[in-house]
């Protein structure tokens, strides 16, 4: 009997103590941590005064009203640019202003207007602009106020010269870079109307001068006070 109490109480200390040492591996087991939530960017603040310069080329067509002709035209545009943005929440509103150096120019080879010209030696326009910002990438629609200097001129008269006010309209896209940068492409068509050369020209119509080109053109902003 006894024997059988030693055995029991043996029997009894061994699973006590095999409960013992599982509680204690229970109690340090590290707890799980869940993953942190994912970060949201917040969304690119494009608002602030930018200025910056661009550069880029064009082609189009000048009318010369009476002779049945046309001048294609061709060249290059490089000037600088001064802006403001309001942002939001995604949608950005702005204002642009840039005043441009110009080549673009052709000369008529047809028998109705043989060596006539004209050319344009700076373009100004002054726009608005409505972009939307899918974070540091702005594409953006834009239209306004074009002014520019055409120039005319046929073979054995003077020639005259107007600064004419249009119109212009086109999109483009921009892309913030580090610092204070961005960098944009962007496609302007522009209708400077027309101007009365008359007999400088060897015309006898009035208004009969016309010009109206397209414009592709990359630039280079930097933004003051800008950030995330």
């Amino acid at each position: 009997m006894i024997r059988k109490i030693i055995a029991g109480s043996f029997a009894a200390g061994a699973f006590l103590t095999a409960q013992y040492a599982v509680a204690a591996d229970l109690s340090v087991a590290p707890l799980y941590k869940a993953p942190p939530p994912p970060q949201i960017s917040q969304a690119y603040n494009w608002a602030g005064f930018y200025i910056g310069a661009n550069g880029g080329g064009g082609w189009g067509h000048s009318g010369w009203q009476g002779t049945s002709s046309g001048v294609g035209l061709s060249g290059a545009q490089a000037g600088g640019t001064a802006g403001y943005n309001w942002q939001f929440g995604n949608a950005v509103l702005g204002v642009e202003g840039d005043i441009d150096w110009s080549n673009l120019s052709g000369t008529s080879n047809s028998a109705l207007c043989p060596g006539c010209s004209t050319s344009d030696s700076w373009l100004s326009t002054v726009r608005g602009r409505a972009g939307y910002a899918f974070g540091s990438v702005m594409p953006y629609l834009t239209g306004g106020l074009a002014v520019g200097d055409i120039r005319a001129s046929a073979p054995g008269f003077p020639g005259d010269n107007a600064t004419n006010a249009g119109w212009t309209a086109g999109a483009g896209l921009e892309v913030a870079l580090p610092g204070n940068w961005s960098a944009k492409a962007e496609y302007l068509h522009v209708d400077l109307g027309r101007f009365n050369c008359g007999a400088d020209c060897g015309l006898a119509a009035s208004d009969n001068v016309s010009m109206h080109d397209d414009v592709v053109r990359a630039g280079l902003n930097y933004h003051f006070g800008w950030g995330k």
